[in-house]
């Protein structure tokens, strides 16, 4: 017998493959219930209960079949890279704090900015590094482990913090020009850059400024800065990642040679040994374990959902009943993220929602530089608020919380929203435009 032959022919049902996400939805809000709250949900449970029935939805299957599609997902080179960034960037993280990197930053934040003004400089700093190095991902890495001692410091919480790096760290993703979002809405869209720029900027600039207002306000509950100072060199390694990732190198031998330029620091000021640099690296890796294990299974469950025609469904339902210029930028809006929410890749739904965009803008006169513009500003948006993206993964696991403790300080995301709810329903006649 033919062990590759199947017991029953393939078949795909959009609408089933999608029930996944409202399954992880029903997930987080009963283990809430059970937990006390969001921020005690165990995510990796979650994903693991979800990815179960996942594997259910795929009629005509066998069980290695499905298994094979699964594993597909979990290994892709995409999904791969990001893990091997979890890992080094778990490792220089904690030999940075072995070696006292993070005390004297916070010592020198503390001291450059009084407690009022901490929030939305820490923002600031997130959108302006970001803005340069061109990545949410590798801005996060080189601020959030500062967000534990800042709020020690100074009397403001760790989720409220690292919530304004993370906000501050889409603002810039959303705007640079090396970003791969915005490599990949121009070049779907077959606009330049400077135009897909300005008219980001249009969108993005009001909704940082009242950002930025709103974190000074509540910066005023901040306590005051009684904390050490530490010594200045010792933030040398971060200086060293932000001007490395700034010169446009990629971000894995960035951390990696930050480990290098931490240890030898260590051992320069006795900070450590060889068996202590090898106890932090060893710790701060596997702190990253939870995070790895949770990418993982996302990917494969995610592959589950394309493999079962979830995306091509929800493409298909949205564009059918398109009728207007702002219909079809709202459709592009709300389609682009979907998508990131099926694939927890703001990049991956760009990619995917992009020739489908472009057949849209060109039905309805929207210029290419409009459309490239929404996509990669409702793909931020998408992003910025998904508990298993990424970016919120990440900040979770360096600033020791649950991602979904985070979600209620992402206000940049949420007002980013509102400015695109806005830029559409004020100005719908985007007509199309030389590039």
């Amino acid at each position: 017998m033919n062990r590759n032959k199947r017991i029953k022919p393939r078949r795909r049902n959009g609408l089933l493959a999608l029930s996944p996400m409202l399954v992880m939805a029903a997930c987080f809000v009963a283990l809430s219930f059970v937990c006390g709250g969001f921020s005690q949900v165990p995510i990796l449970i979650v994903f693991l209960l979800v990815a179960a029935y996942a594997l259910l939805t795929l009629r005509g299957w066998s069980v290695e079949e499905r298994l094979r599609v699964f594993s597909r997902g979990a290994g892709q080179a995409d999904l791969l890279l990001m893990v091997w960034i979890f890992v080094l960037a778990g490792g220089f993280a904690a030999t940075a704090k072995a070696m006292g990197a993070i005390d004297a930053t916070v010592g020198l934040c503390l001291s450059a900015l009084p407690p009022r003004l901490l929030l939305p400089g820490m923002f600031t700093a997130a959108c302006l590094v970001s803005l340069s190095v061109g990545t949410s991902v590798g801005t996060i890495v080189a601020l959030v482990p500062l967000a534990a001692g800042l709020a020690e410091g100074s009397g403001l919480g760790v989720p409220l913090l690292t919530g304004a790096i993370v906000g501050g760290a889409f603002f810039g993703d959303n705007l640079s020009f090396i970003s791969d979002t915005t490599v990949a809405a121009t070049r779907t869209q077959g606009c330049r850059m400077s135009d897909k720029f300005r008219a980001n900027l249009r969108i993005a600039l009001p909704a940082a400024l009242v950002t930025a207002a709103l974190y000074a306000f509540l910066g005023g509950a901040g306590g005051s800065a009684g904390v050490e100072r530490g010594e200045a060199w010792r933030v040398l390694p971060y200086v060293f990642v932000l001007a490395a990732a700034a010169m446009g190198l990629h971000v894995v031998p960035v951390l990696g040679l930050g480990i290098v330029v931490a240890a030898t620091i260590g051992f320069a000021a006795g900070a450590f040994d060889a068996v202590g640099l090898f106890a932090a690296i060893v710790e701060g890796i596997g702190g990253m374990g939870e995070l790895i294990l949770v990418s993982l299974i996302a990917g494969g469950l995610l592959e589950l959902v394309r493999q079962g025609g979830g995306i091509t469904w929800l493409i298909r339902m949205l564009t059918k009943r398109v009728r207007s210029p702002r219909g079809g930028q709202a459709v592009i809006v709300l389609l682009t993220m979907l998508t990131n929410l099926c694939t927890a890749n703001n990049t991956v739904a760009i990619l995917s929602v992009g020739p489908i965009a472009r057949d849209v803008a060109a039905r309805f006169g929207i210029s290419p530089v409009r459309t490239a513009s929404l996509l990669d500003t409702s793909s931020c948006i998408a992003q910025g608020l998904l508990p298993y993206g990424a970016q919120l993964l990440m900040a979770g696991a360096l600033a020791g919380l649950a991602p979904t403790a985070i979600i209620p300080y992402l206000f940049y995301p949420v007002l980013l929203a509102v400015a695109v709810a806005v830029y559409i329903i004020a100005w719908p006649r985007a007509l199309r435009t030389a590039n």
